[in-house]
Protein backbone atom coordinates (compact mmCIF):
# COMPACT_ATOMS: atom_id res chain seq x y z
CA UNK A 1 0.00 0.00 0.00
CA UNK A 2 1.21 3.41 -1.06
CA UNK A 3 -0.02 7.06 -0.96
CA UNK A 4 1.22 10.44 -1.96
CA UNK A 5 2.90 11.27 1.13
CA UNK A 6 5.04 7.99 1.09
CA UNK A 7 6.40 9.30 -2.09
CA UNK A 8 6.88 13.07 -0.34
CA UNK A 9 9.01 11.33 2.55
CA UNK A 10 10.58 8.72 0.47
CA UNK A 11 9.02 6.01 2.79
CA UNK A 12 7.32 2.14 1.66
CA UNK A 13 4.55 2.04 4.10
CA UNK A 14 2.34 5.38 5.19
CA UNK A 15 2.89 3.81 9.01
CA UNK A 16 4.25 6.26 11.55
CA UNK A 17 5.18 5.17 14.45
CA UNK A 18 5.53 7.71 16.99
CA UNK A 19 7.94 6.88 20.16
CA UNK A 20 9.88 8.16 22.73
CA UNK A 21 12.54 5.18 21.99
CA UNK A 22 15.56 5.94 19.24
CA UNK A 23 15.64 1.77 19.15
CA UNK A 24 11.60 1.78 17.51
CA UNK A 25 12.10 5.13 15.53
CA UNK A 26 15.22 3.34 14.04
CA UNK A 27 13.93 -0.05 13.65
CA UNK A 28 10.73 1.56 11.57
CA UNK A 29 12.20 3.95 9.89
CA UNK A 30 14.45 1.00 8.83
CA UNK A 31 11.51 -1.46 7.98
CA UNK A 32 10.30 0.94 5.46
CA UNK A 33 7.94 2.86 7.61
CA UNK A 34 8.04 6.25 9.23
CA UNK A 35 9.57 6.97 12.72
CA UNK A 36 9.08 9.59 14.87
CA UNK A 37 10.76 10.49 17.90
CA UNK A 38 9.18 12.59 20.74
CA UNK A 39 11.93 14.77 21.85
CA UNK A 40 10.28 16.23 24.93
CA UNK A 41 11.88 14.08 27.50
CA UNK A 42 15.34 15.19 26.27
CA UNK A 43 17.73 18.43 26.23
CA UNK A 44 19.09 19.94 23.15
CA UNK A 45 22.21 17.75 24.17
CA UNK A 46 20.44 14.74 24.68
CA UNK A 47 18.81 14.72 21.47
CA UNK A 48 21.52 15.27 19.71
CA UNK A 49 22.60 11.76 21.22
CA UNK A 50 19.40 10.46 20.57
CA UNK A 51 19.49 11.46 16.42
CA UNK A 52 23.50 10.49 16.11
CA UNK A 53 22.49 7.05 17.17
CA UNK A 54 19.34 6.89 15.18
CA UNK A 55 21.47 7.91 11.92
CA UNK A 56 23.52 5.42 12.86
CA UNK A 57 21.19 2.22 13.25
CA UNK A 58 18.11 3.29 10.29
CA UNK A 59 19.90 2.49 7.68
CA UNK A 60 20.32 5.92 6.34
CA UNK A 61 16.40 6.16 6.45
CA UNK A 62 14.31 9.22 6.70
CA UNK A 63 12.34 9.66 10.04
CA UNK A 64 10.90 12.33 11.84
CA UNK A 65 11.03 14.62 15.61
CA UNK A 66 7.79 15.75 17.75
CA UNK A 67 8.58 19.26 19.56
CA UNK A 68 6.06 20.36 21.86
CA UNK A 69 5.31 23.89 21.78
CA UNK A 70 1.91 24.72 23.96
CA UNK A 71 0.36 27.06 23.01
CA UNK A 72 -0.63 27.94 26.94
CA UNK A 73 0.82 26.56 29.98
CA UNK A 74 1.42 27.84 34.12
CA UNK A 75 4.32 29.93 33.65
CA UNK A 76 4.38 30.90 29.92
CA UNK A 77 6.27 34.30 29.33
CA UNK A 78 8.35 34.26 32.00
CA UNK A 79 11.28 33.21 30.41
CA UNK A 80 14.59 32.27 32.98
CA UNK A 81 12.14 32.49 35.59
CA UNK A 82 10.80 29.29 35.03
CA UNK A 83 11.93 26.91 37.10
CA UNK A 84 10.91 24.00 39.81
CA UNK A 85 11.32 26.34 42.99
CA UNK A 86 8.87 28.51 41.07
CA UNK A 87 6.37 26.09 39.88
CA UNK A 88 6.64 24.26 43.46
CA UNK A 89 5.54 26.93 45.24
CA UNK A 90 2.22 27.15 43.00
CA UNK A 91 0.92 23.89 43.74
CA UNK A 92 -1.49 24.06 46.63
CA UNK A 93 -1.54 22.68 50.14
CA UNK A 94 -4.41 20.95 49.90
CA UNK A 95 -3.00 18.78 46.74
CA UNK A 96 0.14 17.75 48.86
CA UNK A 97 -2.09 17.04 51.45
CA UNK A 98 -4.00 14.82 49.60
CA UNK A 99 -1.30 13.11 47.66
CA UNK A 100 0.35 12.37 50.93
CA UNK A 101 -3.37 10.46 51.81
CA UNK A 102 -3.27 8.48 48.61
CA UNK A 103 0.33 7.06 49.09
CA UNK A 104 -0.06 6.52 52.00
CA UNK A 105 -3.48 4.40 51.27
CA UNK A 106 -1.52 2.72 48.72
CA UNK A 107 1.46 2.13 50.88
CA UNK A 108 3.81 3.73 48.02
CA UNK A 109 7.30 4.42 50.27
CA UNK A 110 9.10 7.90 49.59
CA UNK A 111 11.83 8.25 47.01
CA UNK A 112 14.68 7.12 47.97
CA UNK A 113 17.41 10.43 48.86
CA UNK A 114 20.31 9.44 46.68
CA UNK A 115 17.59 9.40 44.05
CA UNK A 116 17.97 12.24 40.89
CA UNK A 117 15.50 14.99 41.58
CA UNK A 118 12.45 15.97 39.24
CA UNK A 119 13.07 14.61 35.65
CA UNK A 120 10.02 14.42 34.31
CA UNK A 121 8.90 17.99 35.84
CA UNK A 122 12.24 19.73 34.65
CA UNK A 123 11.52 18.46 30.85
CA UNK A 124 8.87 21.06 30.63
CA UNK A 125 10.66 23.75 31.95
CA UNK A 126 11.97 26.87 30.07
CA UNK A 127 9.61 25.04 27.06
CA UNK A 128 9.53 27.44 24.77
CA UNK A 129 13.96 27.43 24.50
CA UNK A 130 13.71 23.70 25.08
CA UNK A 131 11.79 23.54 22.04
CA UNK A 132 13.30 25.77 20.11
CA UNK A 133 16.98 24.22 20.64
CA UNK A 134 14.99 21.03 19.71
CA UNK A 135 14.41 22.51 16.60
CA UNK A 136 18.26 23.71 15.66
CA UNK A 137 19.16 20.19 16.59
CA UNK A 138 16.77 18.29 14.41
CA UNK A 139 17.48 20.48 11.57
CA UNK A 140 21.43 19.57 11.29
CA UNK A 141 20.35 15.49 10.44
CA UNK A 142 19.79 15.44 7.16
CA UNK A 143 17.94 12.50 7.69
CA UNK A 144 14.91 14.13 9.69
CA UNK A 145 12.39 14.64 7.26
CA UNK A 146 9.18 15.97 9.55
CA UNK A 147 9.37 18.30 12.09
CA UNK A 148 5.56 17.48 14.11
CA UNK A 149 4.35 19.76 16.98
CA UNK A 150 1.55 18.68 19.82
CA UNK A 151 -0.75 21.33 21.93
CA UNK A 152 -1.54 23.43 19.59
CA UNK A 153 0.11 25.12 16.04
CA UNK A 154 3.81 25.56 15.93
CA UNK A 155 5.33 29.20 15.93
CA UNK A 156 5.29 30.68 12.67
CA UNK A 157 9.15 31.61 12.05
CA UNK A 158 9.41 27.38 13.14
CA UNK A 159 7.60 26.66 10.29
CA UNK A 160 9.59 29.02 8.36
CA UNK A 161 12.73 27.93 9.14
CA UNK A 162 11.42 23.93 8.53
CA UNK A 163 10.58 25.02 5.34
CA UNK A 164 13.55 26.65 4.59
CA UNK A 165 15.76 23.31 5.01
CA UNK A 166 13.10 21.27 2.91
CA UNK A 167 11.00 19.85 6.00
CA UNK A 168 7.44 18.87 6.28
CA UNK A 169 5.32 19.70 9.00
CA UNK A 170 2.87 18.42 10.74
CA UNK A 171 0.44 19.19 13.36
CA UNK A 172 -1.94 17.15 15.84
CA UNK A 173 -5.25 18.27 15.61
CA UNK A 174 -9.08 17.09 17.52
CA UNK A 175 -11.26 19.18 15.45
CA UNK A 176 -12.35 20.48 11.93
CA UNK A 177 -11.39 23.88 13.08
CA UNK A 178 -7.74 22.93 14.82
CA UNK A 179 -6.86 21.42 11.11
CA UNK A 180 -8.23 24.84 9.50
CA UNK A 181 -6.45 26.95 11.61
CA UNK A 182 -3.13 24.84 10.92
CA UNK A 183 -3.27 24.63 7.30
CA UNK A 184 -3.47 28.86 7.61
CA UNK A 185 -0.23 28.68 9.81
CA UNK A 186 1.33 27.02 7.14
CA UNK A 187 1.17 23.51 7.96
CA UNK A 188 2.09 20.46 5.76
CA UNK A 189 0.46 17.33 7.07
CA UNK A 190 -2.23 17.20 9.62
CA UNK A 191 -2.67 14.39 12.41
CA UNK A 192 -6.73 13.79 13.15
CA UNK A 193 -6.05 12.78 16.51
CA UNK A 194 -9.48 10.86 17.68
CA UNK A 195 -10.30 10.44 20.99
CA UNK A 196 -9.37 6.63 21.44
CA UNK A 197 -5.90 7.93 20.80
CA UNK A 198 -3.56 7.53 24.00
CA UNK A 199 -2.24 10.63 25.27
CA UNK A 200 -3.24 14.02 24.34
CA UNK A 201 -6.75 13.79 22.60
CA UNK A 202 -10.11 16.01 22.24
CA UNK A 203 -13.19 13.99 22.45
CA UNK A 204 -14.16 13.14 18.32
CA UNK A 205 -13.72 9.42 17.39
CA UNK A 206 -11.21 8.95 14.92
CA UNK A 207 -13.90 7.59 12.64
CA UNK A 208 -15.37 11.01 12.50
CA UNK A 209 -12.76 13.19 12.83
CA UNK A 210 -11.18 12.17 9.98
CA UNK A 211 -13.51 12.84 7.39
CA UNK A 212 -14.23 15.90 8.55
CA UNK A 213 -10.78 17.05 8.35
CA UNK A 214 -9.81 15.15 5.01
CA UNK A 215 -12.80 17.07 3.64
CA UNK A 216 -11.80 20.84 5.54
CA UNK A 217 -8.38 20.95 4.30
CA UNK A 218 -8.44 19.70 0.97
CA UNK A 219 -6.60 17.04 -1.40
CA UNK A 220 -3.85 18.72 -1.21
CA UNK A 221 -3.05 18.43 2.43
CA UNK A 222 -1.95 14.99 3.76
CA UNK A 223 -4.18 13.73 6.72
CA UNK A 224 -2.83 11.24 9.12
CA UNK A 225 -5.01 9.06 11.46
CA UNK A 226 -4.61 8.20 14.84
CA UNK A 227 -6.28 7.04 17.22
CA UNK A 228 -7.41 3.45 17.86
CA UNK A 229 -5.24 2.18 15.07
CA UNK A 230 -2.82 -1.06 15.67
CA UNK A 231 -4.10 -3.59 13.08
CA UNK A 232 -4.08 -3.63 9.17
CA UNK A 233 -8.06 -3.68 9.42
CA UNK A 234 -8.38 -0.31 11.25
CA UNK A 235 -5.49 1.09 8.74
CA UNK A 236 -7.84 0.31 6.48
CA UNK A 237 -10.51 1.78 7.83
CA UNK A 238 -8.90 4.93 7.85
CA UNK A 239 -7.56 4.97 4.48
CA UNK A 240 -10.78 4.38 3.33
CA UNK A 241 -11.77 7.46 4.58
CA UNK A 242 -9.20 9.68 3.05
CA UNK A 243 -6.77 9.19 5.28
CA UNK A 244 -2.69 8.99 3.80
CA UNK A 245 -1.77 7.01 6.66
CA UNK A 246 -1.84 6.10 10.02
CA UNK A 247 -0.27 7.86 12.94
CA UNK A 248 0.36 5.22 15.66
CA UNK A 249 1.70 5.88 19.25
CA UNK A 250 0.47 3.40 22.05
CA UNK A 251 1.21 -0.24 20.27
CA UNK A 252 5.10 0.69 20.05
CA UNK A 253 5.00 0.59 24.06
CA UNK A 254 4.91 -3.28 24.00
CA UNK A 255 7.36 -4.37 21.40
CA UNK A 256 10.49 -6.11 21.52
CA UNK A 257 12.43 -2.49 20.95
CA UNK A 258 10.69 -0.45 23.54
CA UNK A 259 11.84 0.61 26.73
CA UNK A 260 8.86 0.41 28.75
CA UNK A 261 9.18 -0.64 32.26
CA UNK A 262 7.52 -4.55 32.44
CA UNK A 263 5.25 -3.56 35.25
CA UNK A 264 3.78 -1.15 32.83
CA UNK A 265 4.23 -3.55 29.59
CA UNK A 266 2.43 -6.10 31.71
CA UNK A 267 -0.33 -3.85 32.52
CA UNK A 268 -0.67 -2.39 29.23
CA UNK A 269 -1.26 -6.17 26.86
CA UNK A 270 -3.54 -7.31 29.64
CA UNK A 271 -6.13 -3.71 29.09
CA UNK A 272 -9.05 -4.04 27.12
CA UNK A 273 -10.97 -1.17 25.64
CA UNK A 274 -13.14 -0.69 28.42
CA UNK A 275 -9.34 0.06 30.50
CA UNK A 276 -9.00 3.43 29.44
CA UNK A 277 -9.96 7.08 30.60
CA UNK A 278 -9.84 10.07 29.52
CA UNK A 279 -8.82 12.25 32.85
CA UNK A 280 -6.24 15.61 33.27
CA UNK A 281 -4.76 13.61 36.04
CA UNK A 282 -1.35 13.10 34.40
CA UNK A 283 -0.74 16.34 33.53
CA UNK A 284 -3.55 18.88 33.57
CA UNK A 285 -4.96 18.57 30.22
CA UNK A 286 -7.25 15.78 28.81
CA UNK A 287 -5.40 12.39 28.32
CA UNK A 288 -6.26 8.99 27.28
CA UNK A 289 -4.56 6.72 30.05
CA UNK A 290 -5.17 3.68 31.77
CA UNK A 291 -7.65 3.70 34.47
CA UNK A 292 -5.96 3.41 37.68
CA UNK A 293 -6.86 4.11 41.69
CA UNK A 294 -4.86 7.47 40.58
CA UNK A 295 -6.97 8.48 37.87
CA UNK A 296 -10.03 7.50 39.90
CA UNK A 297 -8.62 9.47 43.20
CA UNK A 298 -7.99 12.50 41.29
CA UNK A 299 -11.70 11.99 39.07
CA UNK A 300 -13.42 11.66 42.26
CA UNK A 301 -15.86 14.64 43.05
CA UNK A 302 -14.73 14.92 47.16
CA UNK A 303 -11.14 15.42 45.82
CA UNK A 304 -9.07 18.49 45.10
CA UNK A 305 -9.75 18.26 41.44
CA UNK A 306 -6.40 18.68 39.07
CA UNK A 307 -3.62 21.34 38.35
CA UNK A 308 -3.70 23.41 35.41
CA UNK A 309 -1.13 22.49 32.64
Amino acid sequence: MTTPICKQLGIEFPIFAFSHCRDVVAAVSKAGGFGVLGALAFSPEQLEIELNWIDEHAGGKPYGVDIVMPVNYVGKGDGDEVDFSKLDQLIPQTHRDFVDRLLAEYDVPPLPEDMEGQPVVAAGLEVDAKARGHVEVSLEHPAVKMLVNALGPPPPEVIKLAHEHGLLVGALVGSKQHAERQVLQGVDVIVAQGTEAGGHCGEVSTMVLVPEVVDAVGPDVPVLAAGGIATGRQMAAAIARGAQGAWTGSMWLTVAEADTNPVVMENLLAATSRDTVRSRAYTGKPARQLRSAWTEAFDDPDGPGTLPM
